[in-house]
């Protein structure tokens, strides 16, 4: 499966940005991680294919929202009220694997990533 992800940019603090993730193919469950400058990757958001159900990182939570189109294969985060600790590369996973559960799950735990796209938040 190949993934392609887009949508970074440039924006002020406050503002919103939309990810977006286009799939090769049918994915279980697609997820959005980030890695800042020094740090490490961490996880953002996660969505499996159907019920809509998600998981949310805690700074993620009340400010973004993961959504599916699945006649596209294609998973978007949206990002509001964004922070200049935003500001990382964003990469979209994947994995035909439930990883939907109680527990934030580990970038091992996806099979497939896309490129990353860039996020700059200024303040």
């Amino acid at each position: 499966v190949q993934l392609q992800a887009s949508g970074g940019g440039l924006v002020q603090a406050g503002n919103s940005l939309r990810l977006s993730c286009s799939a090769s193919a049918r994915t279980f469950t697609t997820g959005w991680f980030r890695q800042a400058p020094g740090k490490e990757r961490e996880f953002v958001a996660g969505r499996r294919w159907n019920f809509g159900s998600s998981i949310y990182a805690d700074s993620a939570k009340g400010r973004f929202t993961i959504s599916r189109d699945n006649t596209k294969n294609t998973v978007y985060l949206e990002m509001n009220s964004l922070k200049s600790e935003d500001t990382a590369i964003y990469f979209c996973a994947a994995t035909q694997r439930n990883l939907i559960t109680s527990s934030i799950p580990r970038a091992d735990e996806y099979d497939y990533w896309g490129q990353g796209t860039l996020v700059t938040v200024s303040s």
